[in-house]
């Protein structure tokens, strides 16, 4: 520190220290992963419209929120939500 009590540092940038941002959209193998199951399941899945995603040309992502929104159905309805029901209910 400076006579004045500055440290040499003012001014240096430092890190935000706050959380990172959650990802908007995430890979089918990813939320495979996430699901415990193989990507092909959720492949099939998506292809038969039983599971949100969105297909960017031949890339398919499922959007974050859509994953948010299935957990949050199961407590509202004591803990078991059929994906093919919520894409099918969203649907209209």
């Amino acid at each position: 520190m400076d006579r004045s009590g500055a440290s040499a540092l003012t001014g240096w940038r430092t890190r935000s220290t706050s959380a990172p941002e959650q990802p908007r959209f995430y890979s089918v193998a990813e939320v495979a992963r996430m699901f415990g199951m193989s990507s092909m399941t959720l492949y099939r899945a998506i292809a038969a419209s039983e599971f949100p995603a969105v297909r960017i040309r031949g890339r398919l992502i499922v959007p974050a929120k859509a994953i948010e929104e299935m957990v949050e159905a199961s407590f509202e309805h004591n803990g078991l939500v059929d994906a093919a029901d919520f894409v099918s209910e969203r649907a209209v």
